[in-house]
């Protein structure tokens, strides 16, 4: 996984403009609250064929990119 799928699956969520997704960018400024960063971790787990299990806060795409990084090894 990397930042350009990461951004992709998260502009498809929010209908944003996928250059505006950054690493450092909050998911409050996406207007994204908790619920919907657990259905994008569902997204990502269908699309990834694993298991994520949202074990952590995650303020921001970065956050939730290496998050991924270390569940998926």
């Amino acid at each position: 996984m990397n930042l350009e799928k990461l951004s992709k699956i998260i502009a498809e969520h929010v209908e944003c403009d996928i250059e505006s997704i950054k690493e450092d960018t909050t998911f409050e400024s996406l207007g994204i609250d908790s619920l919907d960063t657990v259905e994008m971790v569902m997204e990502l787990e269908e699309e990834l064929g694993a298991e994520l299990q949202l074990d952590e806060k995650l303020l921001t795409v970065g956050d939730l990119l290496r998050f991924i990084q270390k569940k998926l090894g």
